[in-house]
């Protein structure tokens, strides 16, 4: 039983009163001392962390010029504060992004402004005092980095690059988040977040194609290690074991199978997923992605297809190619990444998939734009195409499709309540408050519609509403992959 108060959804969207710390209390669980040293941190808290935290800060600042210019620029003038999903269902004003940013702008302004080491009641400026950092620790763990505010701010400024500066900074004076720090340290280990190893990969996904020859009657295969295959898919791991994620796999491997396409997935680099965005630890994140280079030359493919992962889209769209490419031993008739949805949107308007629209007419859909995807990435050849391309696939192979207003969705899409690293039942009272925003939304697009499925294409969105459905009332099995819904209308036959 929950210890916490769901959020009242109520038929308009309203801006709360301000409960000043009403979410203080919320925060991670500390990493171990193992869980710190296998991403390169200090294990525990250092002895002279307030100087450590100073030059981390600053070395960032001197880095970064984005990042000065965030912490910089900021007049304060109120457009970013009720655009925050955690302020909006917690109502703890430092769940504002400019407050958010505040907690790091002020102890900036104390250390590199000349205004702040000389003059800080006039400017904000703060020391970095073990209450501050407590403050850090809470808040920047309750940022789910999903950039909506940043959408109507008047100056951009980034709030998740202040959220993963922050965090970055604590990381360096051993004080990181168990969730984000442990994940890492499996995938450097093994290849992924759950520190599933080859051979249990091998045998997860020969267990898989029996499930489908018994359901479909079809040898659909899903190949692990295959050199010379034309693909070698990069998925969230959540794929090859937990529902919805496991359905939209099935719904690759169909698509690959009746479109005649060899592919295979790498148990050396079998994780889409780099959580070292969320930590802002460029280091982690290029030693993640590397994996995925070191397995694409390995065997030998020819393209690299990224599955149904929000923020493992964005390191691969915005990121791969100066982390780790150049591409140039992939087919330059290809994407380089390409994404799973690119691929399946050009086989249907080609007409290389067979369709059975009404195998999906049980289902009457809504989709949700992932952080990640709506907001700091593309697919296709035209503008907005990751916003036209998913809902051009849903309306190809299902006949009941319905969008969410319209204020809440594309560019200024709601996040789940479950990005950016916060995805862990310690944080659940956060989840579960972050959600309302969408879960409104989602209750409009219900009642208007009947809608009976939310589709999305990242394993945090699927994970977070399948633990979040049921506090609204809804079922958790709502929520399923885009490539379900796919694989459902997919006539198979005719491919050995």
């Amino acid at each position: 039983m929950a210890d916490f108060q769901t959020p009242e959804i109520r038929e308009y969207p309203l801006i709360p009163h301000i409960k000043p710390g009403a979410m203080a209390h919320s925060k991670p669980y500390l990493a171990k001392p193992d869980h710190q040293a296998s991403v390169g941190f200090p294990g525990e808290l250092v002895e002279n962390w307030h100087d450590v935290a100073v030059a981390k800060l600053g070395e960032l600042v001197s880095k970064s010029r984005a990042l000065q210019v965030f912490l910089d620029i900021c007049v304060k003038c109120g457009a970013c504060t009720d655009k925050c999903h955690y302020y909006l269902g917690t109502e703890d004003p430092n769940n504002m992004p400019v407050a958010r940013q505040d907690l790091l702008r002020g102890v900036y302004r104390r250390h590199f402004t000349f205004a702040g080491k000389y003059f800080p009641k006039l400017v904000g400026a703060i020391d970095f005092t073990e209450e501050v950092r407590d403050q850090w620790y809470s808040y920047f763990h309750q940022c789910s980095q999903c950039r909506r505010c940043s959408v109507f701010c008047p100056y951009g400024i980034d709030t998740a690059e202040i959220s993963m500066a922050g965090r970055e900074v604590l990381d360096a004076i051993g004080v990181g988040q168990k969730y984000c720090n442990e994940i890492l340290g499996k995938v450097h280990k093994v290849g992924n977040n759950l520190g599933l190893p080859g051979p249990a990969l091998i045998d997860t996904l020969e267990g898989l194609e029996e499930d489908v020859k018994e359901d479909t009657g079809v040898d659909v295969r899903f190949p692990v290690n295959q050199k010379g295959a034309e693909v070698l898919l990069i998925t969230p791991s959540a794929d090859f074991f937990a529902e919805p994620h496991i359905d939209g796999l099935i719904g690759y491997g169909k698509v690959f199978h009746q479109a005649g396409i060899s592919w295979t997935v790498s148990s050396y680099a079998s994780e889409a997923a780099n959580f070292s965005m969320f930590i802002g630890s460029h280091d982690n994140l290029k030693r993640t992605a590397m994996r995925i280079r070191e397995a694409a030359l390995e065997l030998g493919v020819k393209r690299i297809v990224v599955g149904e992962c929000g923020h493992a889209w964005r390191v691969a769209y915005s990121f791969w190619n100066t982390l780790i490419g150049p591409f140039d031993f992939l087919d330059p008739k290809y994407p380089a990444p390409q994404h799973i949805c690119e691929l399946t949107y050009d086989l249907l308007k080609r007409g290389a998939l067979k369709i059975d629209k009404e195998a999906n007419d049980h289902r009457r859909i809504t989709f949700h734009d992932s952080c990640n995807v709506a907001r700091a990435s593309r697919m296709g050849n035209m503008p907005g195409g990751q916003f036209i391309i998913p809902r051009e696939i849903l309306k190809t192979v299902a006949n009941n499709f319905f969008d969410m207003a319209p204020e809440t969705i594309h560019e200024n899409t709601f996040c789940c309540g479950g990005g950016g690293g916060l995805l862990t039942d310690d944080l659940m009272e956060l989840r579960v408050k972050g959600a309302m925003p969408r879960m409104q939304a989602l209750k409009q697009v219900v009642d208007d519609n009947d809608v009976n499925t939310l589709v999305a294409i990242c394993a945090i969105c699927k994970t977070q509403f399948a633990k979040t459905l049921p506090y609204y009332k809804h079922s958790m099995n709502m929520i399923t992959s885009l490539h379900h819904v796919v694989g459902d209308a997919i006539v198979l036959g005719g491919k050995d």
